[in-house]
């Protein structure tokens, strides 16, 4: 978290020509807006530090807004961002723990090896995003018999109707291909789309979201407050004409 503050006694000493409670007001909003500029920079960053951030990556931030009777302002984690949220890793470094796809394999699969992260392989259909794409992985969780709703799990009488589809399996115990889900087209061709792997994903500390934050707020809450300030005076004047 990132906090905007300043002192209303002293701040409000040096504009003894205003009406108090415009004072406040005009200070509430240029901290509000120095918090939303700070909030620009953090996204920046992640642009910066990221290939292609997903939305959900850049909103896990929000500003705070400050009050006239409580001056201060905050970017802060929105509610909805976990404990267990990923970036937090990014910030601090560690070990990430499973997503919820790993826990739906680890724990449905038929599979005898240790399960403990997944990563799209070269075959993989990816997205915008560079992630697995929702289509591909759906129908490959579907034939590995891995669906949440067992329901949508390919049945047998599917597999034989559709002989000439793409399917996707898992290797055997003892079988000469690497751990993962596989894709075996009409024609028999074989890709690798996930690797499975026993070991938990690492990060290194990497994106100091707040580095760089206090020079926006330097930089920024001057100009804000001389709006604001020059906004308030402007309605003093004319609620006093």
């Amino acid at each position: 978290m990132f906090t905007l503050k300043l002192d209303p006694a002293a701040f409000g000493a040096a504009t003894l020509d205003l009406q108090d409670r415009g004072v406040q007001q005009a200070a509430a909003y240029a901290l509000t807006d120095t918090a939303q500029d700070v909030l620009d920079h953090v996204q920046a960053r992640m642009d910066v530090v990221f290939d292609k951030p997903t939305r959900f990556t850049k909103n896990a931030f929000m500003v705070w807004r400050a009050k006239p009777g409580d001056l201060e302002a905050s970017v802060i984690e929105r509610p909805s961002v976990g404990r267990r949220h990923y970036l937090k890793l990014q910030e601090t470094g560690g070990a990430r723990g499973q997503t919820g796809l790993e826990k739906l394999l680890d724990s449905r699969l038929a599979y005898a090896g240790a399960l403990r992260s997944v990563i799209p392989a070269s075959g993989a259909k990816l997205n915008a995003y560079g992630n697995w794409q929702v289509g591909e992985r759906n129908q490959a969780l579907s034939a590995v018999q891995a669906q949440r709703d067992a329901t949508a799990n390919t049945t047998e009488a599917a597999r034989k109707r559709n002989r000439k589809r793409a399917g996707f399996f898992v290797p055997r115990a003892g079988s000469k291909l690497s751990p993962g889900i596989w894709k075996r087209d009409g024609r028999g061709s074989l890709t690798k789309v996930v690797h499975f792997t026993a070991l938990a994903p690492h990060y290194d500390r990497r994106l100091g979201f707040f580095d760089g934050a206090e020079e926006v707020r330097a930089a920024r809450l001057p100009v804000h407050l001389k709006r604001t300030l020059a906004k308030a005076v402007e309605r003093a004047a004319r609620a006093g004409g």
